[in-house]
Protein backbone atom coordinates (compact mmCIF):
# COMPACT_ATOMS: atom_id res chain seq x y z
CA UNK A 1 0.00 0.00 0.00
CA UNK A 2 1.56 3.45 -1.13
CA UNK A 3 2.17 6.24 1.53
CA UNK A 4 -1.22 9.11 1.01
CA UNK A 5 -0.81 11.65 -1.08
CA UNK A 6 -2.16 14.07 1.91
CA UNK A 7 0.87 12.68 3.91
CA UNK A 8 3.41 12.91 1.39
CA UNK A 9 2.33 16.63 0.36
CA UNK A 10 3.58 17.83 4.15
CA UNK A 11 6.14 15.45 5.21
CA UNK A 12 9.96 17.51 4.75
CA UNK A 13 13.04 16.42 6.05
CA UNK A 14 13.58 16.57 9.92
CA UNK A 15 16.85 18.32 9.40
CA UNK A 16 16.45 20.94 6.82
CA UNK A 17 12.76 21.05 5.85
CA UNK A 18 13.73 20.56 2.45
CA UNK A 19 11.65 18.62 -0.16
CA UNK A 20 11.91 14.41 0.41
CA UNK A 21 11.44 12.18 -2.66
CA UNK A 22 9.58 9.13 -2.35
CA UNK A 23 10.82 6.01 -3.31
CA UNK A 24 8.22 3.92 -3.54
CA UNK A 25 9.72 -0.21 -4.52
CA UNK A 26 12.27 0.87 -2.11
CA UNK A 27 9.85 2.05 0.65
CA UNK A 28 11.76 4.86 1.75
CA UNK A 29 11.93 9.02 1.68
CA UNK A 30 14.70 10.52 0.24
CA UNK A 31 16.52 14.11 1.20
CA UNK A 32 18.99 15.25 -1.59
CA UNK A 33 20.02 18.32 0.36
CA UNK A 34 21.06 16.40 3.62
CA UNK A 35 22.04 12.89 1.94
CA UNK A 36 19.69 10.91 4.04
CA UNK A 37 17.37 8.31 3.23
CA UNK A 38 13.98 7.74 5.95
CA UNK A 39 12.76 4.53 5.74
CA UNK A 40 9.08 3.08 5.74
CA UNK A 41 7.82 0.61 7.72
CA UNK A 42 4.04 -0.93 7.71
CA UNK A 43 3.56 2.37 5.82
CA UNK A 44 4.79 5.02 8.48
CA UNK A 45 7.60 6.68 7.88
CA UNK A 46 10.47 6.88 10.53
CA UNK A 47 11.27 10.16 10.24
CA UNK A 48 13.95 10.30 13.29
CA UNK A 49 17.63 11.91 11.99
CA UNK A 50 19.35 9.48 14.22
CA UNK A 51 17.73 6.26 12.38
CA UNK A 52 18.24 7.94 9.07
CA UNK A 53 20.45 6.23 6.51
CA UNK A 54 22.70 8.06 4.38
CA UNK A 55 22.60 8.10 0.67
CA UNK A 56 25.02 8.79 -2.64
Amino acid sequence: MALDKELLDILVCPKCKGELEYLEDEHRLNCHACKLAYRIEDDIPVMLIDEAEPID
